[in-house]
Protein backbone atom coordinates (compact mmCIF):
# COMPACT_ATOMS: atom_id res chain seq x y z
CA UNK A 1 0.00 0.00 0.00
CA UNK A 2 1.39 3.38 -0.99
CA UNK A 3 1.28 5.95 1.82
CA UNK A 4 -0.23 9.29 0.98
CA UNK A 5 1.58 12.53 1.79
CA UNK A 6 1.09 13.71 5.36
CA UNK A 7 1.36 12.36 8.88
CA UNK A 8 0.63 8.74 9.78
CA UNK A 9 0.17 7.41 13.29
CA UNK A 10 2.69 4.93 14.71
CA UNK A 11 1.23 2.63 17.40
CA UNK A 12 2.46 3.03 20.97
CA UNK A 13 5.44 0.78 21.67
CA UNK A 14 6.51 0.76 18.02
CA UNK A 15 9.20 2.47 15.98
CA UNK A 16 9.12 3.58 12.35
CA UNK A 17 11.92 3.87 9.82
CA UNK A 18 12.29 4.74 6.16
CA UNK A 19 14.00 1.83 4.42
CA UNK A 20 16.00 2.39 1.22
CA UNK A 21 16.66 -0.60 -1.05
CA UNK A 22 19.75 -0.37 -3.23
CA UNK A 23 21.08 -2.48 -6.10
CA UNK A 24 24.30 -3.06 -7.99
CA UNK A 25 23.92 -4.67 -11.42
CA UNK A 26 27.64 -5.05 -12.23
CA UNK A 27 30.73 -5.08 -10.07
CA UNK A 28 31.68 -1.57 -9.02
CA UNK A 29 35.35 -0.57 -9.23
CA UNK A 30 37.53 -0.98 -6.17
CA UNK A 31 37.78 2.21 -4.13
CA UNK A 32 41.28 2.97 -2.97
CA UNK A 33 42.11 4.43 0.40
CA UNK A 34 44.18 4.08 3.53
CA UNK A 35 43.12 2.11 6.54
CA UNK A 36 43.75 -1.51 5.50
CA UNK A 37 46.78 -1.92 7.76
CA UNK A 38 46.29 -4.75 10.24
CA UNK A 39 42.91 -5.73 8.77
CA UNK A 40 41.86 -9.22 7.79
CA UNK A 41 38.48 -10.54 6.65
CA UNK A 42 37.83 -14.14 7.62
CA UNK A 43 34.95 -16.39 6.64
CA UNK A 44 33.47 -18.26 9.61
CA UNK A 45 32.18 -21.55 8.24
CA UNK A 46 29.92 -22.56 11.16
CA UNK A 47 29.52 -19.56 13.44
CA UNK A 48 28.67 -20.29 17.06
CA UNK A 49 25.29 -18.63 17.74
CA UNK A 50 26.53 -17.01 20.96
CA UNK A 51 29.61 -15.57 19.23
CA UNK A 52 27.48 -14.35 16.34
CA UNK A 53 24.90 -12.68 18.61
CA UNK A 54 27.62 -10.95 20.63
CA UNK A 55 29.24 -9.48 17.49
CA UNK A 56 25.83 -8.62 16.01
CA UNK A 57 25.01 -6.66 19.17
CA UNK A 58 28.36 -4.86 19.26
CA UNK A 59 28.18 -3.89 15.60
CA UNK A 60 24.50 -3.06 15.23
CA UNK A 61 22.39 -3.67 18.30
CA UNK A 62 23.66 -1.04 20.68
CA UNK A 63 23.90 1.85 18.24
CA UNK A 64 21.50 1.09 15.39
CA UNK A 65 18.77 -1.18 16.80
CA UNK A 66 19.67 -4.29 14.81
CA UNK A 67 17.46 -6.94 16.36
CA UNK A 68 16.10 -9.34 13.73
CA UNK A 69 18.60 -12.12 14.44
CA UNK A 70 18.09 -11.73 18.20
CA UNK A 71 14.50 -12.94 17.79
CA UNK A 72 15.73 -16.38 16.66
CA UNK A 73 16.47 -19.30 18.96
CA UNK A 74 19.71 -21.25 18.56
CA UNK A 75 18.28 -23.79 16.11
CA UNK A 76 16.65 -21.21 13.85
CA UNK A 77 19.77 -19.05 13.85
CA UNK A 78 22.02 -22.04 13.17
CA UNK A 79 19.82 -23.05 10.22
CA UNK A 80 20.65 -19.71 8.58
CA UNK A 81 24.28 -19.40 9.60
CA UNK A 82 25.17 -22.97 8.59
CA UNK A 83 23.44 -22.76 5.21
CA UNK A 84 26.06 -23.25 2.49
CA UNK A 85 24.67 -20.23 0.64
CA UNK A 86 25.04 -17.86 3.62
CA UNK A 87 28.61 -16.62 4.05
CA UNK A 88 29.46 -14.98 7.38
CA UNK A 89 32.64 -12.93 7.66
CA UNK A 90 34.33 -11.20 10.56
CA UNK A 91 36.61 -8.22 10.09
CA UNK A 92 39.57 -8.26 12.45
CA UNK A 93 42.16 -5.65 13.23
CA UNK A 94 45.13 -6.72 15.31
CA UNK A 95 43.22 -9.78 16.50
CA UNK A 96 40.07 -7.94 17.58
CA UNK A 97 36.66 -8.51 15.97
CA UNK A 98 35.57 -5.10 14.66
CA UNK A 99 33.15 -5.85 11.83
CA UNK A 100 30.46 -8.21 10.60
CA UNK A 101 29.60 -8.96 6.99
CA UNK A 102 27.08 -11.45 5.71
CA UNK A 103 26.56 -12.41 2.05
CA UNK A 104 23.34 -14.30 1.30
CA UNK A 105 23.32 -16.23 -1.99
CA UNK A 106 20.09 -18.15 -1.31
CA UNK A 107 18.24 -16.36 -4.14
CA UNK A 108 19.54 -17.81 -7.44
CA UNK A 109 21.50 -15.28 -9.48
CA UNK A 110 21.63 -12.73 -6.67
CA UNK A 111 23.52 -11.86 -3.52
CA UNK A 112 22.11 -9.87 -0.64
CA UNK A 113 24.48 -7.94 1.58
CA UNK A 114 22.35 -9.02 4.51
CA UNK A 115 24.45 -7.43 7.26
CA UNK A 116 27.38 -5.05 7.05
CA UNK A 117 28.71 -3.01 9.91
CA UNK A 118 31.57 -1.98 12.15
CA UNK A 119 31.96 -1.36 15.85
CA UNK A 120 31.71 2.37 16.54
CA UNK A 121 35.45 2.82 17.15
CA UNK A 122 36.24 1.54 13.63
CA UNK A 123 33.90 3.89 11.76
CA UNK A 124 35.83 6.49 9.77
CA UNK A 125 39.10 4.56 9.85
CA UNK A 126 38.93 3.10 6.33
CA UNK A 127 37.87 -0.31 7.63
CA UNK A 128 34.44 -0.01 6.05
CA UNK A 129 35.89 0.76 2.64
CA UNK A 130 38.23 -2.22 2.94
CA UNK A 131 35.35 -4.51 3.90
CA UNK A 132 33.11 -3.19 1.12
CA UNK A 133 35.82 -3.75 -1.50
CA UNK A 134 35.99 -7.34 -0.30
CA UNK A 135 32.19 -7.66 -0.28
CA UNK A 136 31.99 -6.57 -3.91
CA UNK A 137 34.83 -8.88 -4.94
CA UNK A 138 33.36 -11.89 -3.14
CA UNK A 139 29.78 -11.30 -4.29
CA UNK A 140 30.67 -10.89 -7.96
CA UNK A 141 33.01 -13.90 -7.90
CA UNK A 142 29.78 -15.91 -7.90
CA UNK A 143 27.51 -16.19 -10.98
CA UNK A 144 25.16 -13.34 -10.05
CA UNK A 145 23.51 -10.47 -11.91
CA UNK A 146 22.30 -8.59 -8.82
CA UNK A 147 23.97 -7.48 -5.60
CA UNK A 148 21.57 -5.73 -3.24
CA UNK A 149 21.35 -4.22 0.23
CA UNK A 150 18.98 -2.10 2.28
CA UNK A 151 19.50 0.49 4.99
CA UNK A 152 17.15 2.58 7.07
CA UNK A 153 16.90 5.84 8.96
CA UNK A 154 17.80 4.09 12.22
CA UNK A 155 21.18 3.06 10.79
CA UNK A 156 24.25 5.25 10.80
CA UNK A 157 23.51 8.52 8.98
CA UNK A 158 26.61 7.78 6.90
CA UNK A 159 25.31 4.42 5.65
CA UNK A 160 23.18 5.47 2.68
CA UNK A 161 25.85 7.76 1.23
CA UNK A 162 28.50 5.09 1.82
CA UNK A 163 26.52 2.50 -0.13
CA UNK A 164 25.97 4.92 -3.00
CA UNK A 165 29.65 5.87 -3.13
CA UNK A 166 30.43 2.14 -3.21
CA UNK A 167 28.37 1.69 -6.37
CA UNK A 168 24.86 0.79 -5.16
CA UNK A 169 21.89 2.64 -6.66
CA UNK A 170 18.68 3.34 -4.68
CA UNK A 171 15.67 1.66 -6.32
CA UNK A 172 12.89 1.68 -3.72
CA UNK A 173 11.86 3.28 -0.43
CA UNK A 174 9.46 1.89 2.17
CA UNK A 175 8.28 2.74 5.66
CA UNK A 176 8.69 -0.07 8.20
CA UNK A 177 6.83 -0.10 11.53
CA UNK A 178 7.88 -2.70 14.11
CA UNK A 179 7.57 -3.26 17.86
CA UNK A 180 10.38 -1.45 19.69
CA UNK A 181 12.87 -4.18 20.71
CA UNK A 182 13.92 -2.14 23.74
CA UNK A 183 10.48 -2.44 25.30
CA UNK A 184 10.50 -6.24 25.11
CA UNK A 185 13.95 -6.46 26.70
CA UNK A 186 15.52 -7.78 23.50
CA UNK A 187 17.80 -4.73 23.58
CA UNK A 188 18.54 -2.43 26.54
CA UNK A 189 16.56 0.81 26.77
CA UNK A 190 19.88 2.66 26.45
CA UNK A 191 20.38 1.33 22.89
CA UNK A 192 20.13 3.80 19.99
CA UNK A 193 19.42 6.93 22.04
CA UNK A 194 18.78 8.83 18.80
CA UNK A 195 15.52 6.85 18.38
CA UNK A 196 12.96 7.94 20.99
CA UNK A 197 11.11 5.32 23.02
CA UNK A 198 7.36 5.91 23.00
CA UNK A 199 5.54 3.50 25.29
Amino acid sequence: MMLQAGFHDVPAGHIAAVVTHLEMRAAAPVRSGAGAEGLSLLRIEEPDPDWYRALFLRVGGQDWLWFSRLLLDDDALADILEDADVHVYVLRRDGLDIGLMELDFRQPGACELAFFGLVSSAIGTGAGRFMMNEAIRLAWAAPISLFHVHTCTMDSPQALDFYQRSGFVPVRRQVEVVPDPRLSGLLPETAAPHVPILK
